[in-house]
């Protein structure tokens, strides 16, 4: 058999060999890995490619060489697991570098960090001010955690004692102009209703790019046509100025009626809509 035929057979199998180990390894540090993970995937990617080319004189010895990598990490993850400090030794051990407001030298030379590292870290949390930070740690993936000081905090909702209405991810029901009817059904939704929305903005949907509909029911879209600009409506907004006029409109009947009947009524049902009013503000305002 050629020599190409081999290498391309050779590849493709460990081609679906190494996915197979990968979901293995399972989906750790995908978004941050450690020195120990990086070099550990470094290296299995090393030996398949030697393997798969035949650079290796006998394919047997790469595979138990890739082997050993493969489920050595596996077997240490396991132990690590059990023991704090065989986690540290394979990961790494967080490390302190503001403490009290104070930058903590020591722990930056151990780390081989700099002063220019700790800046760029705290710049990369929006942290402009070494002067708002109350703590910081940086993990052994390198990345930087910061919590500021009680006073340089962002003011909360909760902070302020108001209540807001619970907020879920908006569900995307068009992309690329063809609609998610999943994702209409989940919302409770259908087609109808969408092109309804469609209809009342005045845009067709083959020029929508992607379309979202948020926890409250609002449709947003964006256009493949970005000169066009598209008032985005706001359904509680206009639900809660409804509500008010309303009450609004009930005080202006009691103040012209001469009916006393008619004042008391109109006066009533005017408070009962204001509470509702005072219910309904912070999900519909805010």
């Amino acid at each position: 058999m050629k020599t190409w035929v081999i290498v391309l057979f050779r590849s493709i199998g460990l081609f679906f060999l190494t996915l197979i180990l990968v979901k293995i390894l399972g989906r750790k540090g995908q978004a941050k890995i450690t020195p120990f993970s990086f070099i550990n995937y470094s290296v299995i990617g090393i030996l398949v490619s030697l393997v798969s080319l035949n650079l290796i004189s006998n394919w047997v010895f790469g595979v138990i060489a890739l082997a050993v990598w493969i489920f050595m990490p596996i077997a240490l993850d396991y132990l690590a697991m059990k023991s704090k400090f065989i986690y540290d030794l394979i990961n790494g051990k967080e490390v302190v570098v503001i403490k009290e407001g104070k930058v903590m030298e020591e722990n930056l030379k151990s780390s081989r960090f700099t002063g220019e590292d700790l800046l760029r870290g705290l710049r990369s949390k929006n942290v402009f001010s070494l002067a708002d930070v109350e703590f910081a740690v940086m993990e052994s993936t390198g990345d930087l955690n910061v919590i500021l000081k009680s006073d340089k905090k962002p003011v909360t909702p909760k902070d302020l004692g108001i209540k807001v209405s619970p907020q879920t991810a908006p569900q995307t029901v068009i992309l690329d102009g063809n609609v998610i009817n999943e994702s209409l059904a989940n919302l409770g939704l259908n087609q109808g209703w969408l092109n309804a929305q469609l209809e009342n903005m005045g845009v067709t949907l083959d020029n929508v790019f992607i379309g979202q509909v948020n926890s409250s029911g609002e449709l947003y879209v964006d256009l493949f046509d970005d000169v066009i600009q598209l008032p985005q409506t706001n359904v509680r907004e206009l639900l809660y100025a409804s509500i008010e006029k309303s009450a609004a409109d009930l005080m202006k009947y009691a103040l012209e009626t001469e009916n006393q009947k008619a004042k008391a009524m109109y006066i009533n049902n005017a408070n009962r809509l204001k509470k509702v009013m005072e219910k309904l503000e912070p999900h519909l305002l805010r």
